[in-house]
């Protein structure tokens, strides 16, 4: 399961007025992946699609046009396949353009009134901040000899100075409402040589201008029941349009249904078309397919095409590796995990797929560092009861679930309690020092498989070199362990060891030796760059490892969280106690759990994929009916 599948490199020859039924076969076989790549043969330049994808294209977007006023239904399946020709594709284009000449009338209604009622609820949102006034706002935006008049926002903790400052400068403030931590006010006055500092006033204050939009002329009150009758009238007018609408398209949509139709048989063609070639009668298209799927198309083809084309099939050339796609996992179990393996990138051809040991090793860590019965159970049901928000990725939180319900059994613990389930272990916190122990073992272990993945990846592509002193090579891999077995001698108070010992000094000057030839430099700075990367090799090594230190830290916090629940909730009274724990666990569940799950990608992702995993591939997409153009 972690080799990718085997793929095969296709060229097919067939007669050009053959390549409708040719793309609606491959549509069918859901297997070929096209290849961009010209032909090597010069003659075999026109582009036999061109004009068809064009005409595609057109009708396509007229039909979207149309659809984002009427509502065109699917049609159920592909049903009955049969070839599209350019004939009969212009000729539906030709009608959806017509119909869009009709349709466009009703879209420019549906958008004038869209822009009226968008009006109206700006004036609305506008007049909440005058409200509260029971006075012609006209009046109030109107500009006079005598007075000066400010309405606008303050925060309240200021408002009070601002009162006193403003009746030195002869200015009365109003407060007409208060909304969180501003208040609404008028200021008026006289106008006069002390406007100036006033205004410096307001800024000091942090007043915040308010201004009345034009139209706004009125008291408030008066205009609010004026603008809810016109959000009525709009209302009232985009129903009668929209039935009218409806009552334009009943004829139509039975045909725009088959439109919808037609056009998912002609999506083969013109997805194919960056990749179709010809000269004259003689078409040339090639692609990648599964090597388990190439009888199959070959079956499809002769049947569709009498015998009147040529395949031929070879295997990917060293040099191709790196266009050729990668078969994603067909698992509905493992099929979340791949996902969050995409995020990271897309295995290239040849690669291990990370996707099930990305699985195994993330249930396993995150089961170990969140384990109890109780919690790993509402976790599984929570992802089964929104399967159906969750689409597909709810059997990544089942699984899970019953990651940290296994663990749980095994640490005793239910919701915390540790009574009522005896523990199939031990609970983290009998032995730390053994969790702590274990933590760095499986650190250990994930480096050095991670490490064998890396050195396989580059065997498989003939990088003889990066294998044996690329980044976690072989030779890094020999240093490692030997850094591991002579630490694991050192820890039972004996001494490094003479095996351990010239590992490291052989593996080290290994490393040292191959870096030294890989720089163009002088000597002053070959020797610098060599000594740092060894000294990055040794503190690589030993911080990556105890990284994991962190699956034993949060199996111990977990408990300890517990813990702490449950002093606070013994000191509460029962039904305090009751409420405690119930809170308690919700602030587990969501906090830590939370916090565990980054812990847990960020090993993944750093300690694990950087090592071995490139991500540069590109994913296996073969044309498909429904699909649409590439």
């Amino acid at each position: 399961m972690l080799r990718p599948m085997p793929m095969k490199h296709v060229r097919l020859l067939a007669l050009t007025e053959a390549l409708p039924r040719a793309s609606l076969a491959l549509a069918e076989t859901e297997s070929f992946h096209p290849d961009e790549r010209a032909p090597l043969e010069s003659q075999l330049a026109a582009l036999p699609g061109h004009a068809y994808r064009e005409l595609y294209s057109q009708a396509h977007t007229r039909l979207d046009k149309i659809a984002r006023l009427i509502a065109v239904d699917p049609p159920d399946g592909i049903g009955q396949v049969r070839v599209v020709d350019v004939d009969e594709l212009r000729a539906l284009d030709d009608w959806l353009g017509t119909l869009w000449g009709e349709a466009s009338s009703y879209e420019e209604d549906f958008r004038r009134l869209d822009d009226a009622e968008r009006l109206v609820k700006e004036q609305q949102a506008a007049l909440q901040n005058f409200a509260d006034l029971d006075i012609d706002l006209g009046m109030l935006r109107t500009k006079t000899r005598f007075l000066d008049i400010y309405i606008g926002l303050v925060p309240r903790e200021n408002l009070r100075q601002l009162d006193g400052a403003v009746g030195l400068a002869n200015h009365i403030l109003h407060v007409y409402t208060q909304r969180g931590d501003n208040a609404h006010v008028v200021i008026v006055g006289p106008t006069g040589a002390k406007e100036n500092t006033l205004g410096a006033v307001l800024a000091a204050a942090g007043f915040q201008s308010l201004p009345i939009p034009e139209g706004l002329d009125r008291e408030p009150a008066e205009l609010q029941r004026d603008l809810d009758a016109q959000r009525k009238t709009i209302a009232e007018q985009r129903q009668t349009l929209r039935e009218t609408l409806d009552d334009w398209a009943a004829p139509y949509r039975t045909r725009l249904v088959e439109a919808r139709h037609t056009l998912m048989l002609a999506e083969p063609l013109v997805t194919l078309d960056p990749s179709l070639r010809s000269a004259g009668h003689l078409a040339h298209l090639a692609g990648w397919v599964p090597a388990r799927a190439v009888d199959q198309l070959r079956q499809r083809l002769s049947e569709t095409l009498d015998g009147a084309f040529d395949l031929r099939v070879r295997n990917p050339l060293p040099e191709e590796r790196h266009l050729v796609p990668t078969v994603p996992v067909k698992s509905r179990l493992l099929a979340p995990f791949a996902m969050l393996v995409n995020q990271y990138g897309i295995p290239a051809y040849g690669e291990v797929d990370p996707t099930p040991l990305f699985a195994l090793t993330f249930l396993l860590m995150f089961g170990s560092m969140f384990g109890d019965v109780g919690q790993g159970a509402v976790i599984a049901m929570a992802a089964w009861w929104l399967r159906g928000k969750l689409k597909g990725f709810w059997p990544f939180g089942v699984m899970a679930g019953l990651s940290s319900i296994g663990f749980g059994v095994l640490y005793g613990s239910v919701f915390g309690y540790e009574h009522l389930l005896p523990a199939l272990w031990m609970s983290p916190l009998s032995d730390p020092l053994l969790m702590l122990s274990i933590a760095l073992g499986w650190g250990v272990v994930f480096l050095a498989v991670a490490c064998l993945l890396a050195i396989y990846n580059r065997l498989v592509v003939s990088n003889w070199t990066g294998a044996l002193f690329g980044h976690h090579g072989i030779v890094n891999l020999i240093f490692y362990l030997a850094l591991i077995g002579g630490s694991w001698q050192l820890g039972h108070g004996e001494n490094l060891g003479l095996l351990p010992s010239v590992l490291i000094v052989l593996a080290l000057g290994a490393l040292a030796v191959y870096s030294w030839r890989q720089q163009q430099a002088p000597v002053g700075e070959k020797i610098l760059v060599v000594f740092i990367e060894t000294l990055e090799t040794i503190i690589g090594y030993v911080s990556n490892t105890l990284s994991f230190l962190r699956v034993a830290a949060f199996s111990l916090n977990h408990v300890a969280l517990s813990i702490a629940v449950f002093t606070l909730a013994d000191m509460m009274g029962a039904f305090g106690h009751v409420l405690t724990v119930i809170l308690g666990n919700i602030f587990v569940l969501v906090l830590e759990g939370g916090i565990v799950m980054i812990q847990v990608m960020r090993l993944q992702y750093y300690e694990g994929f950087s090592r071995y995993f490139s991500g540069d591939g590109h994913a296996f997409a073969p044309i498909r009916f429904g699909r649409g153009p590439s």
